[in-house]
Parts: structure tokens; sequence; C-alpha cells
């Protein structure tokens, strides 16, 4: 099985980071609209989304996504993303307030093994920040380039008295990432199977699946319970 996390061959430039984070700072922060996910303050302002607008922080497979207003005056992150020769879809920020928490969860078909993989960029945090995938701690560090696998149980935990800001990227898997990963390390061959999961990871991935009733979700539910 690849690693639930792993972080990338590159680095960024925290000053630059922080530089165009401060332009953004006089936008409207958009609160996370999972709300029974978390406690205290999670908010996004999105540099590509659905829409096209800064307040749509969505992030929905398949869907056609596009760049908003505000990414125009942030070139550092536009060549943040030009880094990655693959398609892209949402682009945020996501700020964890002080002292807040995201609970337990998992985000379904975020694997690289899916066809897709999540990128964090942290722009400000500090060691008081907790980040857990598949209950191993991911110490990410400021100007760090992150992939993490978010089909699994992950969490994080702000315990500073500052806000947590990372960039996320969500890209589209090709044969660029392919080599990339494989260069880390990644069996690109592996598949996402439901029997890789532990009984307990698997009966909190169909109780997740049950919050969002849906065809495709009852199937997959299905699919679980008879492994």
């Amino acid at each position: 099985m690849n690693p639930s996390s792993c972080q990338l061959p590159i680095s960024f430039s925290i000053e630059k980071l922080q530089k165009d984070l401060a332009i953004c700072e006089t936008n409207l922060w958009t609160p996370h609209f999972n709300t029974y996910r978390y406690e205290g303050d999670w908010t996004s302002v999105s540099l590509r989304s659905q829409s096209g607008e800064v307040n749509d922080i969505l992030s929905f497979p398949n869907a056609t996504y596009k760049n908003t207003n505000l990414l125009e005056s942030c070139t550092y992150f536009k060549e943040i993303m030009d880094w990655f020769q693959c398609e892209k879809e949402a682009v945020r920020l996501l700020k964890l307030g002080p002292e807040s928490k995201i609970k337990e969860h998992v985000d379904n078909d975020t694997s690289y093994e899916d066809g897709f993989f999540r990128i964090h960029v942290p722009i400000i945090t500090n060691d008081e920040v907790f980040f857990y995938v598949d209950k191993k701690l991911v110490p990410m560090k400021m100007g760090e380039c992150w992939y993490a696998n978010f089909q699994l149980l992950h969490s994080v935990e702000n315990k500073s008295r500052e806000a947590r800001i990372h960039l996320t990227l969500d890209c589209i898997r090709n044969e660029w990432s392919d080599e990339l990963f494989s260069k880390m390390g990644f069996n690109i061959n592996s598949s996402s199977k439901p029997n890789l999961f532990s009984d307990e990871v698997k009966q909190q991935i169909i109780a997740e699946l049950s919050r969002n009733p849906s065809e495709i979700n009852a199937k997959l539910i299905a699919d679980l319970q008879s492994n």
C-alpha cells in the first residue's frame, strides 16, 4: 500500500507565499460548508472555483473549474499552480482558526489511486498544529509541499493562538504526476480497494457515506459491507 502522506521534492518561498496571502486577507473568508466536521473557526477563500467566485468554496469531482479574479493578483500562487503540470480543480486557501479543530473524517475519492491528488502548502503554521492522516502525525512546515491520502481518516487540531493557513490544490493525475509520484516511491499501479481498510476504518467510511445518500454511495456502502 502506498504511503498515507508524502512530502514532495519541492519547497516554496515563505516570504512570497505570505505576500500573496496578504492580498487575500482583504477578501471575505467563507465558513466551511461541512459545519458538523469542525469546532471553532474553519474558513476558506477560492482562487479557482466552479463559478469563478472567491466565496464559492465547494469542491466536487468531475466539475468544471475556472480561476477567480483574486488569483490574477496573486502571482506567486499562480506560479505554484503552474508548477503542477496537470489539470487543476479547486484551488483554495484554508484557514483553521486558533484553538479550532477539524474532526476525524474521510473525503471520498481523494487518493492518488483514485486519479486525484490534493496538495497542501502551509503558509502559516506552528508546532502547536497537529495534522493526522491514518492516525499518523504529518509534520508539515511552512513552505513545504505535501500530498496526503484523504480517503483515509484524517483530522487537524490547532492548539495555538494564531490561525493556520494552507494553500490547497486539487489536481488530476496524469503521466507527469505518475512520473513524479514514482520517483517518490509510489506504486502507480496500485488500486484503491475497500478491503485495504481495517474494520474500524471501514465502519467510519460507511457512516460518512451514509450522511450523503445517493445511488453511488449506496453502492459503495454495499461493496464495503460485502468485504
